[in-house]
């Protein structure tokens, strides 16, 4: 993966979940990375989330998601994000979420999603 600031890092990371390939996503994560969704447990290290990611994505039709703001300050990226969801047969779901990143060394190590799991779910459920 070739050298990035950590404004396109993430956005690149972003932009890969719509080709769903959980291998892909692994190459922006370091080996200890820490994922942390909000309301769920946290997931530790580049193979775990990667395998959750592998799940989401055989289970969802679509995986759209899209920056809508993104401020970085140093090695901290904070970014407002619609997560398009959309269920075999369903119609994507707008899912709003802020998620915060810590870079280190050209890598996410630190990766938290802020969202509303009740909203979510309601949504996906329409």
């Amino acid at each position: 993966m070739p050298a990035y600031d950590n404004d396109t890092l993430v956005r690149d990371f972003v932009e890969t979940f719509s080709s769903k390939n959980a291998d892909a996503l692994g190459s922006f994560l370091t080996e200890d990375v820490s994922f942390l969704a909000y309301g769920d447990s946290e997931v530790r290290g580049k193979d775990a989330v990667v395998e959750l990611w592998r799940g989401v994505f055989n289970n969802f039709e679509q995986v759209e998601f899209e920056t809508v703001h993104q401020a970085v300050n140093g090695d901290i990226v904070i970014a407002e994000q619609v997560h398009g969801l959309g269920l075999p047969g369903g119609t994507p779901a707008p899912i709003m979420n802020v998620a915060v990143y810590e870079i280190r060394d050209g890598k996410i190590a630190v990766w938290r999603d802020y969202t509303n799991p009740t909203y979510a779910s309601s949504l996906l459920q329409a």
